[in-house]
């Protein structure tokens, strides 16, 4: 219902439109009533009335200058000028304004129903290209979304042209054009087993960090549950480096900001090409991989890693060694949240942080190998999958060879059981897929539906789910519920004599401007070209 306010500083007048006019059976809310501009503008600040009528001569602030200033803070409201004066001056400065209507005086109730009528018709048919607008920008959003994450791949992977990866890029607005790059990988996550930390607010919390840190030298790139990949870039190696530094400072003032939340962040080598970013994006996962070894939020520089103590090779008294500090929970926090990629990174660091010089023990050796086997085991266990796949190590083997021996172990069993995570993952993210496509043909034909609303029922987030469904689908939520709604609309349109506008509402769109505006873009015609097409 639309919301009607009146400003008029004759009190019979004003009694008399109020009055003689069935405003509420007519479909409008009377919202309120002011004697002159001064006061009026208040108000309508307040109550945000779709439709102002004000007279044009009042004491205190006159017609044109309420005008002025409803149009200045409230430019969707429609004003309605009602004036006792015929000077053309009046109405080409109403018209300057904006004001939709401009009636003389006196006006009887028929008369100025009707041109409120109007003046809604066309307020309507705005709200409704609003809807559309928004709609559709969800709809490219969802589709930038997903294309972006494409060009990260891309990126990283070096299996692209340079005009390939420049094309794509143009297509997600994204600017690639400098002298030196790198790239940063950064993830938050609670720090509080109790606390349940929800998808949205991690989606929320990662929309924010992006905007807080986008500009001109710095391209943010969504990774899902893998937090966010930053390609920072400029003119020199001194420029990205500041550009870093100030993306980390920024970052983490956001952190304290939030509380109770940890965070980590792997930065990757300067590199001069386009084609080196595989090289930059290596390094940050190996820096990025350095989370599982420490508790503490921080940054790490794949530059630092070499001066750290953690590749320091010192001298080691083997029975002197705290095995309670080889903390088995980094180990199993890597099989639960790690991927292959970083596989190799981890051990590495994983042993050079308990000291090289300890693994020329043979006793030593012999301990971290059934040690680790049990770990793998355990976990596979938790997952119910088959431990079996885990060939037993050979113990006597492993612990008299070489330590790249010991290593290649330790990483096969790592990839292997990350394979068959993902697997167990991946089956999981069928069945999820399974009941969207469930649930769409169950709610169809509520206008409502949306992408936030079946992430709630699959208790998924909603980044998250739309980048499992386009994985798991070939094409993003959007584009699924609009063809799925389309062709169920082909058919009737087909097969029933139902009019377009019923066909709209029956396959979930309740406004049937947006219906008709969706099958032109997705069918190239309209829905009654297509009714009456033969193909």
């Amino acid at each position: 219902m639309l919301k009607v306010f009146l400003v008029e500083d004759e009190f019979i007048v004003r009694e008399g439109i109020k009055k003689i006019i069935d405003w509420a059976g007519n479909g409008y809310d009377f919202c309120g009533e002011a004697s002159d501009g001064e006061r009026a503008f208040p108000l309508i600040q307040k109550l945000k009335p779709d439709i102002v009528i004000t007279d044009i001569k009042m004491p205190f602030m006159d017609g044109l200058e309420l005008s002025r200033l409803i149009k200045s803070k409230l430019p969707a409201t429609e004003i309605i000028i009602l004036s006792g004066y015929a000077d053309f001056e009046y109405a080409k400065e109403a018209i300057k304004i904006g004001v939709a209507e401009y009636l003389s005086k006196p006006v009887n109730g028929e008369e100025l129903l009707r041109e409120v009528g109007i003046v809604a018709k066309r307020i309507e048919e705005k709200k409704s290209e609003e809807i559309i607008k928004e709609k559709y920008r969800l709809e490219m959003e969802e589709n930038t979304k997903a294309r972006k994450r494409k060009l990260f791949n891309y990126l990283v992977t070096g299996n692209k042209s340079m005009t390939e990866l420049y094309e794509k890029a143009e297509k997600v607005s994204v600017d690639l054009t400098a002298a030196y790059y790198s790239i940063m990988l950064f993830k938050a996550m609670s720090n509080k087993k109790e606390q349940s930390f929800e998808f949205e607010e991690f989606e929320n919390l990662m929309q924010e960090i992006s905007d807080e840190i986008s500009s001109d030298n710095t391209i943010v790139f969504d990774r899902d549950q893998e937090g966010i990949a930053i390609l920072t870039k400029g003119d020199s190696e001194i420029k990205v480096k500041d550009v870093q530094a100030d993306l980390v400072d920024r970052i983490i003032s956001i952190m304290k900001e939030k509380g109770q939340l940890d965070y980590f962040g792997g930065i990757g080598c300067i590199v001069e090409r386009i084609s080196e970013l595989p090289r930059s994006f290596d390094t940050a996962g190996h820096a990025f991989s350095m989370r599982y070894l420490g508790k503490e939020s921080r940054f790490v520089n794949c530059d630092e890693i070499e001066k750290t103590g953690i590749r320091d090779e010192v001298e080691v008294d083997i029975f002197n060694i705290d095995t309670k500090q080889i903390d088995r929970g980094r180990f199993t926090n890597f099989l639960q949240q790690g991927e292959n990629s970083e596989t190799k990174f981890f051990v590495d660091e994983f042993i050079k942080g308990v000291g090289e010089k300890a693994f020329d023990s043979i006793l030593f050796r012999q301990y971290i190998i059934m040690d680790m086997y049990f770990c793998v085991i355990e976990f596979i266990e938790k997952l119910d999958l088959d431990k079996s796949v885990i060939t037993p190590p050979d113990v006597a083997k492993l612990s008299s060879g070489d330590g790249d021996e010991l290593k290649r172990y330790l990483e096969n069993i790592i990839t292997t059981v990350i394979d068959m995570r993902n697997e167990a993952a991946g089956s999981k993210y069928r069945d999820v897929v399974t009941r969207v496509k469930s649930y769409i043909d169950e709610h169809y034909a509520e206008d409502e539906l949306s992408l936030i609303e079946i992430a709630r029922f699959v208790n998924f987030s909603p980044n998250h789910l739309s980048t499992i469904f386009a994985q798991e689908t070939g094409q993003t939520f959007i584009k699924y519920l609009t063809d799925y709604r389309i062709n169920l609309a082909k058919n009737l349109l087909r097969c029933t004599g139902h009019k377009s506008s019923e066909i709209s509402l029956m396959v979930g769109y309740k406004d049937p401007h947006y219906f008709s505006f969706l099958f032109k873009k997705t069918q190239g015609m309209t829905p009654t070209q297509y009714r009456e097409s033969k193909n």
